[in-house]
């Protein structure tokens, strides 16, 4: 009673005990003030290593009873951090701490993007001293070229199988959309245009393909079956509109617009085609749902400095997040979840 009369919906109580062999006991309950009700409770044995993984699940697990969704504490996110002339792949918790690099270079790295299984990073590189995409198992570290083609190979995009990868490729002359296996086998072509085609990203149910393409006179979002067909313009609101990211529902579609000279966050609802900016910031780039649905974080410039922010769905609620001091923090990307 005391609680609610303090306006709390839900109370959340614990302990931390440590045992003799060094490892410590969690217990926590979840309470509903309201009702009145035990919501549950789970208990956790963990090392001391195992203490902000063991927080995550206990946030997930809260907000899963609260909300009735999953929650993203526990899923990663990858980045890149520009420091000097050298570039590093990280991987870190959603609000940036705990991070780990993956790879690092003096060439650039960009276009990071997660396997449906979370363990895997598709990326470009440019360590052979032009963009190749790379495969990268998270498990043991291990490297699979997936497109060293004449020209450019750039912008890869899972599919929600696993197989093939979207692609954006000039071996055939002009930047074109392609889908190839994950080790470099099985190249198709997917547009024939004189336009450029690239930045795909498939629809959360494999039917179609979204992508940018200037063939309209201006850089616009289209999309097309995933085997390929006629492509149909989705976006019509201003001049520039880029870097299309479907939501996992696959209602709504994040991009980049310019509006007034400002580069900015935009969301799109597909059923009823209303289009809202849900950031204020001016130079921003590289947005990515959450596996939720709930948050899209992305990358942007403060004070001269790349760094990464994620904003809510409908725009209410940003975050700055803490990562990488010292480094210019670029190309985000939101894992999925792991069970």
């Amino acid at each position: 009673a005391e609680w609610r009369s303090r306006l709390a919906d839900a109370l959340v109580l614990g302990s931390v005990a440590a045992r003799p062999d060094g490892r410590f006991e969690v217990r926590f309950k979840l309470f509903d003030t309201v009702k009145q009700q035990d919501l549950s409770g789970v208990a956790f044995t963990l090392s001391k290593a195992q203490v902000r993984a063991t927080a995550h699940r206990i946030a997930d697990f809260v907000y899963e009873k609260l909300i009735g969704e999953k929650g993203v504490f526990s899923t990663r996110i990858a980045y890149v951090v520009k420091r000097g002339n050298r570039y590093e792949l990280q991987i870190a918790d959603p609000d940036g701490a705990g991070e780990e690099t993956a790879l690092a270079s003096f060439e650039p790295i960009i276009s990071p993007v997660w396997s449906p299984d979370g363990k895997r990073l598709a990326y470009v590189s440019f360590e052979a001293k032009r963009p190749v995409i790379y495969v990268h198992s998270l498990l043991d570290g291990k490297r699979t070229v997936a497109a060293n083609f004449r020209g450019s190979n750039s912008a890869p995009a899972w599919s929600p199988d696993g197989s093939p990868l979207a692609e954006c490729l000039s071996r055939e002359g002009g930047s074109q959309i392609f889908t190839v296996n994950p080790d470099g086998s099985n190249v198709r072509r997917l547009t024939s245009s004189s336009a450029i085609d690239t930045e795909p990203r498939w629809s959360p149910d494999g039917q179609w393909l979204y992508f940018t393409s200037d063939r309209g006179g201006s850089p616009q979002i289209y999309r097309m079956p995933a085997n390929g067909g006629e492509p149909q313009r989705v976006t019509f609101e201003g001049g520039y509109n880029v870097s299309p990211r479907l939501s996992p529902d696959g209602k709504m579609l994040a991009y980049i617009t310019r509006n007034e000279g400002k580069f900015q966050v935009a969301l799109l609802d597909l059923g009823n085609r209303q289009t809202q900016i849900i950031t204020d910031s001016d130079r921003d780039e590289s947005p990515s749902f959450a596996p939720n649905g709930r948050m899209i974080l992305l990358a942007t410039v403060t004070g001269g400095r790349g760094v990464l922010s994620a904003v809510s769905a409908d725009g209410r609620f940003k975050q700055r997040l803490s990562a990488a001091a010292g480094g210019d923090l670029r190309e985000p990307a939101w894992g999925p979840f792991i069970e």
